[in-house]
């Protein structure tokens, strides 16, 4: 059975009295069937978030004209909104360095369907991961990185990728900063995986730094890559249980589970467009 095709509205604004019937009114007024609709208020700023996703099998407005229908109660409520379409299948270009454990899971979860996008790229700053990337039947470009070169290679990744038509950057433990450059031409579009509960041991060697100072959580967090190393919108994290007898490797193979969850669930997240973002923060209706 073929599933119709659904737009998806998210937004943000000042909460006040009649957002919800005014947008709930406008889908059904014009024949839409409301699919899903969540809602909610962060009291301390007075915002109320919303994502509505509904049917356009009967909806008598056509998409062109969606933008323009709905314009008035945008600038009535003052909203900060997108609508986008579940038809859309979002391409995804993964960034990767040595550690393969969150690319095989998203490589998997994607033959296996369970990531609704296409992966019409990987690349990394090393050769070591190309005959597994080319297993998978996805087109691998390496394109090594140093200190002197990187803004040249980051314009070259961001020309290869514009062309490609990528919606989104997901960086499988790629083991490089992004600079500037990069982060402006993706805003809200890079999400990273860092191996620690953060905002808890940022930067290198995450694990290390928790086992010397003997913690009895370790963690693992997926965000928004911003221009603040490991300082983006959080959008998940894990945690598990550790111990006096754990060393750091087993900190380290502990910790890849979690990765590996969290950055998963992140993308999935993103490509199902539920994440709203305000002010270094997000709200997910999962």
């Amino acid at each position: 059975m073929t599933t119709q095709p659904s737009a998806i509205l998210r937004l943000h604004c000042p909460d006040r009295k009649g957002i919800v019937a005014a947008v709930s009114g406008f889908i059904s007024e014009h024949g839409g069937n409301i699919l899903h609709f969540d809602q909610h208020v962060d009291a301390e700023q007075n915002i109320l978030f919303l994502r509505a996703e509904w049917s356009l099998e009967t909806f008598d407005i056509g998409r062109d004209g969606i933008e323009d229908a709905f314009r008035p109660i945008v600038e009535r409520f003052e909203m900060d909104h997108a609508i986008r379409y579940s038809d859309h299948v979002p391409r995804v270009a993964i960034f990767v360095s040595k550690y393969t454990h969150c690319l095989i899971d998203l490589l998997a979860r994607h033959q296996s369907g369970d990531l609704p996008c296409e992966i019409p790229m990987v690349i990394s700053n090393h050769e070591d991961v190309r005959e597994l990337v080319e297993s998978f039947r996805i087109p691998f470009h390496h394109i090594p990185v140093t200190r002197e070169t990187k803004e040249a290679r980051e314009r070259e990744e961001i020309r290869l990728m514009n062309k490609a038509g990528i919606d989104l950057v997901v960086m499988a433990r790629y083991m490089q900063i992004l600079s500037p450059l990069m982060i402006d031409a993706f805003p809200m579009r890079i999400i990273n995986v860092h191996h620690s509960f953060l905002p808890a041991f940022p930067g290198g060697k995450p694990y290390h730094q928790a086992f010397a100072r003997g913690v009895k959580l370790i963690g693992a967090t997926s965000h928004y890559a911003t221009e603040n190393l490991d300082q983006g919108p959080i959008i998940d994290q894990d945690t598990i249980p550790v111990s006096h007898e754990d060393s750091i490797p087993d900190l380290i193979r502990h910790g890849k589970d979690l990765e590996k969850r969290v950055l998963a669930r992140a993308v999935y997240w993103h490509l199902q467009r539920r994440i709203l973002v305000y002010n270094n923060k997000t709200v997910v209706f999962r």
